[in-house]
This record gives structure tokens, C-alpha cells and sequence, in this order.
């Protein structure tokens, strides 16, 4: 007769477990750092000039200096066209036009205002449709060095057969010290990277045909969220 302690199956040694438990949150912390390292990899310390020209131009708002690198790329004959995507809804091509003295004359002949897209996912949704209804092929995509990652990401999910330029702008904080050296800088890298990472796996789980998060611009009206300020959606 088989006694109910052979009945028992063998149970696994706590320093088992705990071991295993170390080894995998070690081997998570790791994956981080290195996609942490390969993130960095890809920022530009230096802005460079567009390795072509292009249909169009786009600019995200949310950082110092990217509308007015974009118009000196339009002006310099680098796009037709340029759409500032992101613009707050009280804002007009008015306000805009007094911050860059130089190029005000662009304002009335050659840029469109995008006051509907609240993120990244939003901004690149935004510039599909103004591409597609002025059948431009080609895009230079303007945004700082940390925020461009993602915004490429967005971009080329939205609009695959567009070719895409990217233009990074450096702000001055990051030409000034290096960025581990400066808490805030380090602080954004790190929130921008699980972004980058969020939007990489969105993307992914869309292509099996799941989709976490409707894209907002898509969403009825009286569904839409409250628009939160540009420099913090982007």
C-alpha cells in the first residue's frame, strides 16, 4: 500500500527559488541597460544638416528651438511646405510668426498649423493626412535629439512607404554639460526611453491585431481627453 507521504511531489529547495528569482530580475536589469545604452546609441550630439531634400517638413512641438530650426530648414528650400503639428488650440500663426522676426513671411505662404494631435502617436497620425492630401513622398521629421526615437518609431508605423528625414534639434542644456551629469537630463532620458519602449511594444501587439490604446486624434469628439500641454505630451 503506498503511503501518502510517496503521494507528496518533491518540493523545490527555497535557495532554488531564490536563486532563480535573483538571476531573473538580474538578467531583466541587464536587458534594461543595454536597451537603455542602445537608445542613447542612436541620439545625435550635434545637429546635422538633412542628408536631402524633401516634399515636406514637419516640426513637433514640446522643446526649445524646434519650430525655428524647421523654418530655417524651410527657408533654406529643404521642403515645400511645413506643418507644425502640435500647436496649442489658443495659439495662432500670428503668435508664432513675432517669436521668429526672420521668417515671418513663410507664415502666410508656406506653413500649416496642426492643432489636433496632443502626442507622438497624434503628431505622426496628423502628418499622414496633411502628406496624403498634398502627395508628398518625402518627409524631414524635426524634433529634439531625445524625443526623435520614438517620433521615428510613431512616424514610419503611420506612414510606411513615406521616406523619412530626420533633423534632431541638440538644445542648449545638452550642449552645455554632459547628460549624466545632470540629474533632470538623466531623469528625461530614462522617462523617454520606457516611452520609446511603450511605443515599440504598441506597435508590435498592433501587428497581431491588438490595439491597446485607439488613437486619440480618431476618437469622437466628446471622447477625447483633456489636452495636456505640448512639452509634456512629447
Amino acid at each position: 500500500m503506498t503511503s501518502k507521504a510517496d503521494d507528496r511531489s518533491p518540493k523545490l529547495p527555497r535557495g532554488w527559488l531564490r536563486a532563480a528569482l535573483v538571476s531573473t530580475i538580474a538578467f531583466a536589469f541587464v536587458g534594461a541597460a543595454a536597451g537603455f545604452v542602445a537608445f542613447l546609441s542612436q541620439l545625435r550630439g550635434a545637429e546635422i544638416a538633412p542628408s536631402r531634400k524633401a516634399d515636406g517638413i514637419v516640426v513637433l512641438t514640446g522643446g526649445s528651438s524646434r519650430v525655428s530650426d524647421a523654418m530655417e530648414l524651410l527657408a533654406a528650400g529643404y521642403g515645400q511646405r511645413l506643418l507644425i503639428s502640435g500647436v496649442h488650440p489658443t495659439s495662432t500663426a500670428s503668435d508664432i510668426s513675432r517669436t521668429l522676426p526672420e521668417n515671418q513671411s513663410f507664415m502666410h505662404c508656406c506653413v500649416d498649423l496642426d492643432r489636433t494631435a496632443v502626442s507622438t502617436r497624434g503628431n505622426a497620425a496628423e502628418a499622414r493626412r496633411w502628406a496624403e492630401g498634398r502627395g508628398f513622398k518625402s518627409l524631414i521629421v524635426v524634433t529634439s535629439n531625445y524625443h526623435m526615437p520614438r517620433a521615428l518609431v510613431e512616424f514610419s508605423h503611420a506612414m510606411p512607404e513615406t521616406t523619412l528625414i530626420p533633423f534632431a534639434v541638440v538644445g542648449e542644456k545638452w550642449r552645455e554639460e554632459p547628460w549624466w551629469t545632470s540629474a533632470s537630463t538623466l531623469r528625461l532620458l530614462l522617462s523617454e526611453y520606457v516611452k520609446y519602449i511603450a511605443a515599440e511594444i504598441r506597435i508590435r501587439l498592433e501587428d497581431f491585431g491588438i490595439d491597446l490604446s485607439p488613437e486619440m486624434s480618431e476618437q469622437p469628439q466628446g471622447q477625447q481627453p483633456k489636452r495636456p500641454a505640448t512639452a509634456q505630451a512629447n
